[in-house]
């Protein structure tokens, strides 16, 4: 091993942390300032702040049940109000019903040929 490479090492280390802690540890500087610790830190304390009251867990799952709501009562409403003759056919709806029982143009051809 090479000698006069490595730091010098402090066993007894002070830190100082922005809330007033003093604690030693063993590390490459005599002394260390730090903005939290686990003194002050709210993962250990337990003094944890709810930045987001409604989380985004919450706000998804009320989405959902909004849509489940709308997907439940739309078609109902339309399929009642369609037998009962409330809403009238588009015509687009009408020429694509007609289209289904025409034959192709051309089709009649092709059937004389073969």
């Amino acid at each position: 091993m090479k000698t006069d490479i490595h730091p010098t090492y402090y066993p007894k280390a002070k830190v100082k942390c922005a809330c007033g802690n003093v604690f030693t540890v063993g590390a490459t500087k005599e002394e260390m300032a730090v903005e939290i610790c686990s003194n002050c830190h709210p993962f250990y304390t337990g003094k944890d702040m709810l930045l987001d009251i409604a989380g985004r867990v919450e706000k998804f799952r009320t989405r959902q049940e909004k849509a489940k709501t709308k997907r439940v009562t739309k078609p109902v409403a339309r399929k009642s109000a369609k037998a009962a003759g409330k809403i009238e056919v588009s015509r687009m709806d009408k020429k694509m019903r007609g289209s289904l029982h025409k034959p192709q143009k051309g089709a009649a051809k092709k059937q004389a040929k073969q």
